[in-house]
């Protein structure tokens, strides 16, 4: 009899609305403890970015454009500019020694001037070209976000500021470094005349295998950074080639040129070419330099990347050239390290000698 009662009950409320369903019971009890719960902890937040492109994203808005016209967004490009001298500043170090910092950081400030420079000249250069790229229209000069007046000042600056930077080095250096300013101002160009503006780019990145020799050394000794920056110059031809094949069919379009034209289905074995004789300059340099294990040990590692990247690429693929152009900043890193290494196990070699 209880039990019928209770059921009558039930459904006369059900009937007259003063009931609710139990999911509907068991949805709002979860969402006010779900409530109570984000207040007691406060607002999510989300975590920081320290990429590049979030720092310039971060940057007050009517400055971007000039960030983002250094490449300040995209710093690989300045990797690949400081890694040559890196490689070069840690090859003039005593034996045993560390790198010089200062002038590690010297040239990295220089690096970020004179790529952000570079990449001012050549965006006013092709500022019509870049229009028809879907990748560059985006621009600052292109898309008419920067003048070129304003791009003018910005070259100014920087130039002003690297110009700073090249008269802390010696009179020899201050003499090897302004003579890289024509290729710099040149390089652009070469897209519209020759398929082989990649070489002259790894004239220019390069220049800092010389420069950085110099600076620790008051001079250049030819035969070790001759080979270093031979090798350099195979190197961008490598990376820059990968890069070029992004862009081919606008390049096409557009009437300009590079190696990715020239060699188009051949790329492989140029690029392997490339390669071989990329890492017999390394060996020469190595030899002369009287470098050590590690330093070879580095060379086996380095030989295996670009094996890897050149037989793995996809050139009809954009990302993944992307991607594999990318990677070059850890080979020339690891490179730099097989530099250190080697100095740091002359000591040990010559201590061993000693006491035999």
């Amino acid at each position: 009899m209880l039990s019928l009662k209770l059921s009558m009950t039930f459904l006369w409320r059900i009937q007259h609305g003063s009931c609710c369903s139990a999911p509907h019971v068991l949805s709002h009890s979860f969402l006010h403890r779900d409530r109570q719960r984000r207040k007691d902890i406060g607002p999510v937040r989300r975590g920081l970015s320290f990429s590049a492109a979030a720092v310039v994203n971060s940057a007050p808005k009517h400055v971007q454009p000039y960030l983002r016209l250094m490449r300040l967004d995209k710093p690989i490009g300045t990797w690949l500019l400081y890694l040559p001298c890196t490689w070069s500043i840690a090859l003039a170090s005593d034996p045993g020694s560390l790198p010089d910092v200062g002038l590690l950081v010297l040239f990295g400030a220089g690096a970020v001037l004179m790529r952000g420079a570079g990449c001012t000249i050549n965006d006013m250069w092709d500022k019509d070209f870049d229009k028809q790229v879907s990748r560059t229209a985006s621009r600052p000069i292109a898309s008419g976000e920067v003048s070129h007046t304003q791009a003018l000042v910005l070259l100014g600056g920087q130039l002003s500021l690297s110009l700073g930077i090249l008269l802390c080095l010696n009179y020899y250096s201050i003499a090897l470094g302004a003579a890289s300013l024509s290729l710099v101002i040149t390089y652009p160009l070469m897209k519209r005349f020759t398929y082989w503006p990649q070489l002259v780019l790894g004239l220019t990145f390069n220049w800092g295998a010389l420069l950085g020799w110099s600076a620790v050394m008051g001079s250049c000794d030819w035969s070790i950074c001759l080979p270093l920056y031979f090798s350099g110059v195979m190197w961008t031809l490598i990376y820059d080639t990968i890069y070029a094949h992004q862009d081919k069919d606008d390049d096409i379009r557009v009437g300009v040129k590079s190696t990715a034209l020239r060699f188009q289905e051949q790329t492989k074995q140029w690029l392997s070419g490339f390669m071989v004789a990329m890492m017999s300059g390394l060996v020469v340099t190595g030899v002369n330099a009287e470098q050590t294990l590690p330093y070879y040990a580095a060379l086996c590692t380095v030989a295996l990347h670009l094996t890897h990247q050149i037989y793995s690429v996809n050139i009809n693929n954009t990302e993944d050239c992307w991607k594999k152009f990318a990677s070059n900043r850890n080979l020339g890193l690891l490179l730099f390290f097989g530099i250190i290494g080697g100095n740091l196990w002359k000591e040990k070699k010559k201590d061993v000698e000693s006491l035999t």
